[in-house]
C-alpha cells in the first residue's frame, strides 16, 4: 500500500511518542483506557501531553480550553494552507480536517500538485483527483492508527510494569526533528528552513512565551510567501 509506505516516518515516530504518552498518563494516576479514548476523540499529540499535566494540576475546564487554544493555534495556519486541497476532498474533507496533526500536515503538504489529469503524483499511484483524495485520507487514517496503537501499548505497559519516566517527554521533540530532516531532504529549499529557524529564535528572545510560537509561524509564513513570489514578479 502506497499510503503505508509514505507514512512510515510517522509510523516510527508515533509509536514511540504514543507509548511515551500512555506511560505518562498512567504515571499520573489515570486508567489505561483513557489513553484510548483521548487518542480516538481528542487526537492532539502535544495537546494530549499538555492535557495530562493540566488534569494533574487540577486546572479548571475554562483554563484548560484557553491553554489548548493557544497551544494549538498553529493549526489555523495549517488549515489555511490546506484549504484548497481539502475543499476538493469530498466526503473525506471532514476527517482530514479533524486528523490534521503536525506530522500529517507535513506529509500531506509535501504532496506536489498534479500538472495534468493523468499524472502520477510522485510515483504514489494517485493518477486522478479521486485517487489523490483517497490517498490523503488513508495517510491521515494510518497516522491516527499509529498514534492510537502506541498510546494504548504505553498505557497498558505502564499499568502492568514499573517504568521510569525520566526523559520520556523529549520523544515529541525528537519526532519533530526527524520530520524536519525528512522535509529538508524532500523539499530541497534550504532558505525556508533557515528563515523559519531564525524567526523562531528571535521570537523566543524578543516575545513572551505565550506569543512566541504563533508569532514566529505567522512571520515565517509571510516571509516565505514573499520570497517565493518575488521571482515571478521580476520575470519579464
Amino acid at each position: 500500500m502506497q499510503a503505508l509506505r509514505y507514512s512510515v516516518p510517522v509510523l516510527l515516530g508515533y509509536l514511540a511518542i504514543g507509548i511515551a504518552f500512555g506511560l505518562l498518563l498512567v504515571d499520573a494516576g489515570y486508567p489505561w483506557w483513557l489513553s484510548l479514548v483521548m487518542s480516538l476523540i481528542m487526537y492532539a499529540g502535544a495537546g494530549q501531553y499538555l492535557a495530562v499535566g493540566l488534569f494533574a494540576a487540577g486546572t479548571t475546564l475554562v483554563e484548560a480550553v484557553l491553554v489548548q487554544l493557544v497551544v494549538n493555534a498553529r493549526h489555523i495556519a495549517y488549515g489555511f494552507s490546506m484549504h484548497k486541497r481539502f475543499k476538493a476532498a469530498g466526503i473525506f474533507k471532514y476527517y482530514l480536517i479533524f486528523a490534521l496533526t503536525d506530522e500529517t500536515f507535513a506529509l500531506l503538504s509535501s504532496l506536489p500538485e498534479p500538472q495534468g489529469p493523468g499524472e502520477n503524483v510522485s510515483g504514489l499511484g494517485a493518477h486522478t483527483l479521486e485517487e489523490r483524495q483517497r490517498f490523503m485520507f488513508l495517510v491521515a487514517l494510518l497516522d491516527q492508527g499509529y498514534w492510537v496503537i502506541g498510546s494504548v501499548i504505553g498505557a497498558a505497559t505502564g499499568s502492568l510494569l514499573p517504568f521510569t519516566m525520566e526523559g520520556i517527554g523529549f520523544a515529541l521533540t525528537a519526532l519533530f526533528v526527524v520530520l524536519m530532516i525528512e522535509q529538508i531532504l524532500r523539499v530541497r529549499q534550504a532558505r525556508i528552513f533557515v528563515i523559519t529557524a531564525l524567526v523562531a529564535v528571535l521570537a523566543v528572545f524578543m516575545l513572551p512565551s505565550r506569543l512566541s510560537l504563533l508569532s514566529a509561524m505567522g512571520v515565517s509564513l509571510a516571509l516565505v510567501q514573499v520570497l517565493q513570489r518575488r521571482p515571478l514578479r521580476e520575470a519579464p
